[in-house]
């Protein structure tokens, strides 16, 4: 029989720059190739096409792949599972390393196609295989990827399962218990079930938010928020500008059917909503809305004086910078760079959270203060996350019952809390449930 590990490169110790590598004998399969965006205070409008992998890793902003060097075997796929940076944005500083093809469902496979094309430094030529959920993919004679479909705050995001000789290792980074989203199908409970009656190896599972109580909300709840929030508004001649994750179409999509039903055009600001509105489009996730989107700077900036020139109440700019990111759009309007000008009574609804990282924190609290300076009224944290808390993570172990269970994607705090949880159904530390740090390798029995 083979021996299988589980090797941490990435994302163990924090949240960001997530990068697993599974062994199964001489077999190596990679999942996720991810950048640590507060590392290098980027954001979704900025890009890392021109700083070099070394420097990256020195920064601690991509995964330190040194440890491979040392691993015996050959790596023969690289799998990833949704579209965010922290799970995407390296594979352009690290994939050309590995002669292996990349595999990604078809959202995702977009966004990374952009990456590596964008890249200005490595030539990335490993093949893109592009898999649907529910798809398989023979990655040698005994080993078989399989992507299982799951809800995320981005479209098109999968559990892998990969089959060995040995049993199945679940990799389950990231997602949310959504039985009722509004765009894509829920999770495929039925397969997941199915994967926990013939039996599970290993969980290799993320623990974002797994020390908050409870379910987390369905994104129909946030697109009610939402809907609450932009309609429930008697002052039809105010400004309202609302700001969120370019990456999030299904909540973009619930602000644009919001602006139409408010009889204001909706509009598109900043490069990354650009960046993911156009793989939207491409991929089918669009829908029909009628929308415009202006992504670089002079025309961001002639779109905001037409908007202001014609009347703030005709139209409903959605824009980048909810972090309080300096350049986003958000923050150039903040500080006056733009010809829209935020008077007393406008409205300013925040539908995302706070990141809870110093650098964000610090950056949307003075950006609110600007725009409430201006007479801006904020409407905050109209939003639900993307993440399973405690109870949604507890569904997931009884369904699909792992003999292990390895987190990832967290740091100590949130691992600790998964451990809690984790123990409550019967795991114990050291023995079925086990605590990796980066640059780790974990044999499993």
């Amino acid at each position: 029989m083979k021996d299988i590990s589980i090797i941490a490169v990435g994302g163990y110790n924090e949240i960001g720059r997530n990068m697993t590598a599974i062994r199964i004998g001489k077999d190596i399969v990679i999942m996720d190739m991810g950048i640590r965006l507060d590392r290098v205070q980027i954001h979704e409008d900025t890009d890392v096409e021109s700083l070099h992998a070394a420097d990256l890793i020195n920064m601690g902003a991509i995964p330190d792949d040194s440890i491979m060097e040392n691993v015996d075997g050959t790596v023969r796929a690289i799998a990833c599972t949704h579209g965010h940076l922290d799970h995407i944005g390296a594979i352009s500083k690290l994939a050309h390393k590995y002669h292996a093809p990349i595999i990604a469902s078809p959202f995702t496979a977009d966004l990374i196609n952009q990456e590596i094309k964008s890249e200005k430094i490595f030539g990335v030529k490993n093949p893109l295989h592009v898999m649907k959920a529910g798809e398989r993919f023979q990655v040698t004679q005994d080993i078989e990827l399989e992507f299982i479909r799951v809800q995320h705050s981005i479209v098109d995001c999968v559990f892998a399962a990969i089959h060995t000789p040995m049993g199945t290792i679940v990799y389950a980074n990231d997602f949310k218990i959504d039985r009722s989203p509004t765009l894509g199908e829920p999770p495929d409970f039925a397969r997941l079930r199915a994967l926990g009656k013939q039996g599970v190896l290993a969980l290799i599972t993320e623990t974002t938010n797994a020390s908050i109580s409870g379910k987390t909300p369905s994104e129909k709840i946030a697109k009610d928020l939402v809907w609450d929030v932009l309609l429930g508004t008697e002052e039809s001649k105010s400004g309202v500008m609302v700001t969120t994750f370019s990456s999030h179409i299904a909540r973009i999509r619930a602000i644009i059917e919001a602006a139409h039903k408010m009889g204001r055009k909706p509009v598109l600001l900043g490069r990354s909503m650009e960046k993911y509105w156009g793989t939207a489009v491409r991929t089918g996730y669009a829908g029909q809305g009628d929308v415009t989107v202006f992504g670089r700077r002079k025309s961001v900036d002639k779109a905001l004086k037409r908007i202001m020139t014609e009347g703030k109440d005709k139209y409903l700019p959605i824009m980048t910078g909810h972090q309080g990111e300096p350049g986003a759009i958000l923050s150039r309007v903040a500080n006056g760079e733009t010809d829209y000008l935020v008077e007393s009574g406008d409205k300013v609804v925040f539908s995302a959270g706070t990141i809870p990282q110093p650098l964000n924190v610090s950056n949307r609290n003075t950006v609110v203060t600007k725009l409430k300076m201006r007479g801006g009224r904020i409407y905050d944290n109209v939003h639900v996350s993307g993440h399973a808390c405690r109870e949604d993570h507890w569904e997931l172990l009884r369904m699909i019952q792992p003999e292990h269970v390895i987190p990832s994607h967290g740091n100590l705090v949130s691992h600790s809390s998964y451990l809690m949880m984790a123990e409550e159904t019967g795991y114990s530390l050291g023995s079925n449930f086990h605590l990796v740090r980066n640059g780790q390798e974990l044999l499993i029995d």
